[in-house]
């Protein structure tokens, strides 16, 4: 029992690092480049949109009508297992005074989650570490080099366990004062 409460206690921790480090990587036309949150929030010259992470646990309960229900926890508030749903949500906001074009933000899959579905229907996913983007159904990719084998690799459809980052380009200018948030869902490893 003691393995699977390490194990839960990494889970938890993971997912609250990811939230809590900045994981997503945000550029805007105006700025020129491209930095992690945490850089952005330290930078005199960073972009004027500011971003925010919350990661949330899925919980479904059933009433005694039979009603189902799901509800958002923090990982420190349930115990974290393979198999969760993991909501990560990112609040977007632009303090500055003008339009933020161009605006881009890039979340890398933490370790112990895999990729199941994006709410917005315009991000883009990468399989391939960020080099490449575009929708799952339309990527592909090589498998694994076996360990003496000579035969050329042919690809294969790319699969929710293939997403290595998640892209949202944003194709609107977020306006002075305007704000927002996205979103993606993983299920524990």
């Amino acid at each position: 029992m003691k393995t699977i409460l390490t194990k839960k206690t990494t889970y938890a921790a993971a997912l609250l690092a990811a939230a809590s480090a900045g994981m997503f990587l945000a550029s805007a036309t105006s700025a020129n480049a491209q930095v992690s949150v945490a850089a952005m929030a330290a930078a005199q010259s960073a972009p004027a949109v500011s971003l925010s992470s919350e990661v949330f646990v899925e919980r479904k309960s059933t009433n005694s009508a039979g009603v189902e229900s799901v509800s958002l926890k923090k990982p420190s508030e349930v115990v974290v297992v393979p198999g969760d749903r993991i909501v990560f949500k990112t609040t977007y906001k632009n303090n500055g005074a003008e339009a933020a074009t161009g605006f881009r933000a890039t979340n890398p899959m933490p370790a112990p989650v895999q990729f199941v579905s994006v709410r917005e229907e315009w991000a883009e996913v990468s399989v391939d570490g960020g080099a490449t983007w575009g929708k799952l159904s339309a990527l592909t990719v090589l498998p694994k080099a076996e360990a003496g084998v000579a035969a050329i690799p042919a690809s294969r459809a790319a699969i929710e366990a293939d997403v290595t980052h998640v892209r949202w380009v944003f194709i609107d200018p977020i306006p002075a004062g305007g704000s927002g948030d996205i979103s993606y869902i993983g299920i524990v490893k």
